[in-house]
C-alpha cells in the first residue's frame, strides 16, 4: 500500500527564485503553509536543484515530525490568549492578503471530504481554467482584491468566448462556495460573487429518439461489448455512472428488482485518472429499487452465463480486478463512463443514426414514459429525479395527453353552460 504523507510539497517561483511551498494541518486541524526559498531559479542546474530540494524537504521533515511545526499556538492579545489561527484571522481583516489562486487551490483540498466525487472533479477541472484566466489577467492577485466588477468581467469574457450560460453558472458556484468559506473564516467581510449578474439560462429541451429510431440504435450494438449497457439506459433511463455501477448484488433474479446503489466516478485529484466506486448517489431519491423488466432479466442472465465461461477460458488473462460488477467486457475489465460516451458517439456516427448523448437515452426512456400515459409523479420515482418540479420541467412539455385531457374537460365546462342557457331560454 502507497504511503500517504501528512503534508504536501509544491513549487512557486516568486521573485525569480523558485520556492517549495509545505502544506499542512496543525493540532487543531488548521491548514497552514510554510514557504522555503531554494535560493536558485528555474535555470539552475538540475543536479544542484534536486540537490537543494532534497535538503530541505528532510529538515522540513525532521521539524514536521518532532511537532513543532504542528503545534496550535497561542499568543496574548489585550491580555486574552487567542489560538494563532485566530490572531491570523484578526489581521486578515486589518490587511492581511492571501494569494486570490493558491486560495482557491487550499479551499478545494479543504472541502473535498464534504463533495461527491463528480462534484469535486468538476470544480477541480474549473479552478484549473480559472487559475489559468486569472494567472494572465491578474498576475498574483490577492483575494481581499478580487472585486465583484472583477469577477463580472470574469463571467463576460467566459460567456463572450462561447460558452453556455449553464457552464459559465458552474463557475459561479465553485467561486460563491469559496468566497462564503472566505467569509466564514474572516478572511473577508463580504461576498463579492453575491453582486454579479449570470447569463439568462435557455429552457433545457431534452433531445431524445423515439421508438423507431431505439429500434435502430438496438440493432447498431448487436454484439457490441456496451449492448447491455445501452439496453439498460434506454428501459430504465439511468445515468452512465449508475449503470456501470451495477453489481449482482443489487439484482435479484428471484424477486425480480434491480436495486440502483452505486455509481462509478472518475477521480482526476492525483493528476491522472483513477476509478472510484461510490454508495453514495447524486439525490436520496437517485437510490432506488425496480422492476427487473423480463427483457432486461434474459440479457442480465446472458451476461452472467458469458461471464463465467470467458473467465474460465482465459483463466489468468482474465481480470478480476471487478469481480461482482456487471458491466465489464470479454477480458473482464470494467466499461467505464467516459469509455460509455466515447464509443457510443463512435457507434452513432458509424451507422449514420442522428446524433445523440448516450445521457439522451434517460430523455428518450422519460419521452415514451409520458407518451404512453405514465404520470409524472411515478416518472420522477423511475428516474430517481430529487423533486417533482425536477421532472415536471424537463418532460411537462411532451405531455400532451394530459393537455387533451384539459381540452376535454373545459370543452364539457362550456357545453353545459351552453345547454344550461338553452333550456333557459326555451322556457
Amino acid at each position: 500500500m502507497k504511503a500517504v504523507t501528512p503534508y504536501t510539497c509544491s513549487e512557486q517561483e516568486k521573485n525569480g527564485k523558485i520556492q517549495l511551498v509545505f502544506s499542512f494541518k496543525d493540532d487543531n486541524g488548521k491548514r497552514k503553509q510554510k514557504w522555503v526559498s531554494t535560493g536558485l531559479t528555474k535555470d539552475s542546474p538540475k543536479k544542484v536543484y534536486k540537490e537543494k530540494v532534497a535538503q530541505l524537504v528532510k529538515k522540513f521533515d525532521e521539524d514536521f515530525r518532532s511537532g513543532e511545526l504542528t503545534k496550535a499556538k497561542t499568543v496574548k492579545v489585550d491580555k486574552t490568549v487567542i489560538s494563532e489561527a485566530a490572531l491570523k484571522s484578526r489581521k486578515a481583516i486589518t490587511g492581511g492578503k492571501h494569494l486570490f489562486v493558491p486560495f482557491i487551490n487550499d479551499w478545494l483540498v479543504t472541502v473535498k471530504p464534504t463533495l461527491a466525487g463528480t462534484s469535486y472533479n468538476s470544480y477541480l477541472l474549473n479552478s484549473k481554467k480559472l487559475a489559468r484566466y486569472f494567472d494572465e489577467k491578474y498576475p498574483d492577485i490577492y483575494l481581499e482584491d478580487v472585486t465583484a466588477l472583477i469577477i463580472q468581467q470574469f463571467y463576460n469574457d467566459l460567456y463572450s468566448s462561447g460558452l453556455s450560460a449553464n457552464t459559465v453558472k458552474h463557475y459561479h458556484a465553485l467561486l460563491h462556495r469559496a468566497f462564503r468559506y472566505a467569509v466564514k473564516m474572516d478572511i473577508l467581510m463580504g461576498n463579492p460573487t453575491e453582486k454579479t449578474e449570470l447569463p439568462k439560462l435557455k429552457r433545457f429541451t431534452a433531445t431524445f429518439y423515439n421508438k423507431e429510431e431505439l429500434e435502430l440504435l438496438f440493432k447498431a450494438f448487436e454484439g457490441d461489448r456496451m449492448e447491455l449497457i445501452v439496453h439498460i439506459a434506454a428501459y430504465y433511463g439511468l445515468r452512465r455512472s449508475e449503470i456501470c455501477g451495477l453489481k449482482w448484488d443489487a439484482i435479484d433474479f428471484n424477486k425480480k428488482t434491480i436495486t440502483i446503489c452505486r455509481k462509478i466516478v472518475s477521480d482526476y485529484g492525483s493528476g491522472k485518472e483513477e476509478i472510484v466506486c461510490e454508495d453514495q448517489l447524486k439525490t436520496e431519491a437517485s437510490q432506488r429499487t425496480l422492476p427487473l423488466i423480463p427483457a432486461i432479466e434474459k440479457r442480465l442472465k446472458r451476461q452472467k452465463f458469458l461471464e463465467t465461461q470467458f473467465s474460465n477460458l482465459l483463466k489468468n488473462g482474465y481480470d478480476h480486478r471487478y469481480d461482482g460488477f456487471v458491466c465489464r467486457d470479454s477480458f473482464g475489465k470494467l466499461i467505464t463512463p467516459n469509455y460509455v460516451t466515447e464509443h457510443f458517439k463512435i457507434v452513432i456516427k458509424n451507422h449514420g443514426l442522428r446524433p445523440l448523448r448516450f445521457h439522451d437515452l434517460r430523455h428518450s426512456c422519460a419521452s415514451l414514459l409520458v407518451a404512453n400515459g405514465v404520470q409524472m409523479k411515478a416518472i420522477q420515482e423511475w428516474l430517481g429525479h430529487s423533486t417533482f418540479n425536477v421532472t415536471a420541467n424537463f418532460y411537462s412539455h411532451l405531455d400532451y395527453k394530459s393537455k387533451e385531457m384539459s381540452a376535454e374537460v373545459i370543452e364539457k365546462v362550456f357545453s353545459k353552460t351552453a345547454a344550461d342557457e338553452e333550456d333557459f331560454e326555451s322556457a
